[in-house]
């Protein structure tokens, strides 16, 4: 079975750095996926955390019946919510949440939203799960945004409820969502810059490094933040949660790799195992690739290919597409 694997596609953004609208973006991710017998769509796919959820709903419907339609009947998608886009399972999740696993199947019928998504995607055969999927009986999938999260209790073993902050993850998201549906234009779209960088991020960086023209060492300085901190911390939600896996496979912080250059030992967990590989993104933010030229690991249209008997692959599908093509 050969698997392509994308995140953080933040369809219907007010601020629109999401680069799938736009038609080249869109022909590069549906040629990718000839061949491909699963999609795996990890989390941050609708942006329902800025807006109101009905504007980005409408915006993300063409793309999603687009992709629903290159696939066909006899291909699947396995949908598995982020962040941003926990809304689509939110009110199933209050209810259920003492019962997550780390591979729990979520009914299609959990919300109106999710419903619609799965319409939009068919006539693909899609399943959802929460918080992770297992892909094979070695390979995990998750969105990740557990690294950026403080479990509650301090049990050695812990639960995926645990890492929902029960109501302070919820309540956290709100705040936020608020902020970005109260602000005006201009100042939305500083907000969302600065919230691009705090996606990947572990610590504050230098004022002077939020700027575009620094994008160059902006990025550096992020790409070796997720080497050593939210890598190690994935390792380390995944052992709490009692994940056996030999490949973890994540997004949320937007830094596609490992790519040819990374050294394998920064893209696993202690003692070698389990190896780690993020999707990156599909969101043009300026203040991480302004200026710079592709292959890049923050370059928008990232994704890991997984094929049977083999280790997943980290590839860019926009290497080849030019800055004004995509933003």
């Amino acid at each position: 079975m050969r698997t392509l694997v994308v995140s953080d596609l933040h369809l219907g953004a007010r601020i629109q750095h999401s680069v799938l609208p736009r038609p080249q973006a869109l022909e590069r991710l549906l040629a990718a996926l000839d061949g491909i017998d699963r999609l795996v769509l990890l989390g941050d796919v609708v942006e329902l955390l800025e807006r109101r959820p009905e504007r980005a709903m409408e915006a993300a419907a063409p793309t999603l019946r687009a992709i629903g339609a290159r696939l066909g009947s006899e291909r699947e998608v396995v949908l598995v919510p982020g962040n941003h886009d926990v809304a689509l399972v939110a009110g199933w999740l209050r209810r259920r949440a003492a019962e997550l696993t780390v591979d729990t199947r979520v009914p299609p019928d959990a919300s109106a939203a999710l419903a619609a998504v799965i319409g939009w995607l068919s006539p693909a055969q899609v399943r959802v799960h929460y918080p992770g999927a297992w892909l094979t009986d070695r390979v995990w999938a998750t969105h990740g945004h557990y690294v950026g999260r403080r479990a509650d209790g301090d049990t050695p073993r812990t639960r995926p409820i645990d890492y929902e902050g029960t109501s302070r993850g919820w309540s956290l998201h709100r705040i936020e969502a608020g902020i970005m549906r109260a602000l005006p234009g201009p100042a939305a779209t500083v907000t969302e810059d600065l919230a691009e960088v705090a996606r990947a991020v572990t610590m504050p960086l230098p004022r002077r490094l939020l700027h575009r023209r620094m994008s160059p060492l902006t990025s550096a300085v992020l790409a070796t933040q997720v080497r050593r901190a939210s890598i190690p911390t994935l390792a380390n939600v995944a052992a709490s949660l009692g994940v056996d896996a030999d490949w973890i496979l994540f997004g949320h912080v937007h830094r596609l790799g490992p790519l040819a250059g990374d050294r394998p030992h920064e893209w696993q967990g202690p003692g070698g195992r389990p190896s780690i590989a993020n999707t990156g993104s599909w969101v043009y933010e300026p203040l991480l690739v302004h200026h710079v030229t592709p292959p890049h690991p923050y370059w928008p249209g990232g994704s890991v290919l997984l094929e049977d008997n083999a280790a997943p692959v980290a590839r860019g599908l926009l290497d080849d597409l030019a800055a004004h093509e995509l933003h």
